[in-house]
């Protein structure tokens, strides 16, 4: 097979990854204080750019269902190097905007190639590799995926107080390219998954008209009432397009995503935990951000936001070690706590003030680190390593679908709900703490049901091979049921 003259070696292959995922994921964080300054030197309304942001995130969601089905059919590191090319003309594009055209269609690609790329090149470099580097992964995983959507805010608001965007977006498609040639550099021929499996139009279809209906509804509440035929309607169609979408992988016979099998008791525990973490998360992050940037600078109001980035980073470290062992289900709990206390002290007066803040995006980021990732892991080791990209897939769909959309929810009630802006605040962010208590409790909850006494350590060696999930987890709601061992329905 035609191979790079890096193939195989892991720091490129690590590094080509950082490069794919960093780009895109920081700038969704980036982009609040930017995006007057855009729409200015754009003639766009703050609204046009709301909307283009929406959709550039639902075609985030899309394209992990998109990389599991292009996976099956079609070589899957040839594609790799498709998706990054595209990921290259989508950010010139937007680096290089004149007209509004241009930056619409640039974002969107952006948005879709990222997802492509975290599908596409994660799997292969956690179960490609020997137990050992494991540990390296687990923190790459961490650090480029939170670490880079915690320094969104600080990039945000230095390019902001240099009253200028494009330096910032000619720096991600400089990093885009980097990527790309780095996929070049590692490339190693991999043949389809599945090649004479079934193409499911219909999971791709739900998943992309759910999608975008559901993150243009929740676009439109910037100008919008929430019963607004224009918001409510899109936005719970497409909710209920995205449940049909799993109803629908969960009974399929062949399904593209493996739903039924994550169907026991830790990998609903960690998705859930996961789900809940993300809503909160962002969530909080955007309210306090929107709440302060009024009152500081945008750049004293980025550094606000730099904690959040050492808690990401430390907790990253700290994953490294407790992975591979019965901890890691104790860590997601903490990861919850963290976060639930984060929320609690940005909220602890009205207006949020900047030391709040500050030492609340800290506890953020711990939590975030200690919950998200973690929760992939405990979902991935409860099946077999040859379905990780499908687990991966599902649990970013969600996770997307989530922080992305629950956000733009929530800053319309701080918007709209009591006397003022800093009341309406203050109430969603009750509701972002009571989401990061509710994962943690269902989470628990999920455990002692399942009978789950001692939570168990990864099998590494077996499930790396292939032949064996990590360990065994009990059907939901054993402790009730005399439920049977769990069945993979994914080969």
């Amino acid at each position: 097979m035609r191979q790079g003259p890096l193939a195989g070696r892991y720091p490129a292959v690590a590094a080509m990854v950082v490069f794919a995922l960093v780009p895109y994921l920081a700038l969704s964080a980036a982009l609040g204080p930017l995006t007057p300054i855009i729409a200015a030197d754009l003639d766009m309304s703050l609204q046009t750019i709301n909307l283009v942001s929406g959709m550039a995130n639902a075609g985030y969601a899309v394209g992990t269902v998109l990389a599991v089905q292009f996976a099956q059919h079609l070589p899957q590191r040839r594609m790799l190097i498709i998706y990054g090319t595209l990921l290259v003309i989508g950010s010139v594009l937007t680096a290089a905007a004149t007209v509004p055209a241009m930056f619409i269609v640039g974002h969107i690609l952006q948005g879709l190639c990222t997802s492509l790329l975290l599908i596409a090149s994660v799997p292969p470099l956690i179960i490609g590799y020997p137990a050992s580097r494991l540990r390296e992964t687990a923190v790459v995983l961490n650090v480029c995926i939170f670490g880079a959507v915690a320094l969104g805010p600080v990039i945000g608001g230095a390019q902001a107080s240099a009253h200028d965007w494009r330096p910032l977006f000619w720096i991600i498609a400089g990093i885009a390219v980097a990527a790309l040639v780095l996929s070049v550099l590692t490339f190693q021929d991999t043949p389809p998954a599945n090649p004479d499996g079934p193409v499911d139009l219909i999971a791709v279809g739900l998943a992309t008209v759910g999608c975008v209906a559901a993150f243009f509804g929740a676009s439109e509440l910037l100008t919008h009432p929430f019963v607004d035929a224009h918001t409510i309607g899109p936005l719970l169609g497409g909710l209920l397009l995205i449940i049909i979408l799993f109803v629908h992988e969960y009974t399929a016979k062949d399904p593209l995503l493996c739903v039924r099998s994550l169907i026991s008791t830790l990998p609903v525990a960690g998705i859930v935990a996961a789900i809940c973490a993300a809503a909160a998360s962002v969530s909080a992050i955007s309210l306090t951000l929107t709440a302060l940037s009024p009152r500081v600078s945008p750049l004293h109001l980025g550094l606000l936001y730099l904690p959040e980035f050492g808690g990401a980073v430390i907790t990253a470290i700290a994953f490294g070690f407790i992975f591979r062992t019965r901890g890691l289900h104790y860590y997601v709990l903490v990861g919850m706590a963290f976060l639930a206390a984060g929320i609690l002290i940005m909220n602890g007066a009205s207006p949020t003030t900047s030391v709040l803040t500050s030492v609340g995006s800290g506890f953020v980021g711990v939590g975030v680190g200690a919950s998200v990732v973690p929760a992939l892991f405990i979902a991935g080791f409860s099946l077999r390593s040859n379905n990780v990209q499908r687990v991966f897939a599902i649990i970013e769909l969600m996770r997307a679908v989530a922080a992305f959309m629950i956000a733009p929810v929530l800053l319309y009630i701080a918007a709209t709900v009591g006397s003022n802006a800093d009341s309406g605040t203050r109430t969603a962010l009750w509701i972002c703490f009571g989401i990061a208590v509710l994962g943690a409790l269902l989470g628990i909850g999920f455990y002692w049901a399942g009978g789950v006494r001692h939570p168990p350590s990864p099998k590494l060696q077996g499930w790396l091979s292939g032949q064996e999930p990590g360990w065994d987890s009990p059907p939901l709601f054993a402790r009730f049921t005399r439920g049977q061992k769990q069945d993979e329905f994914c080969e």
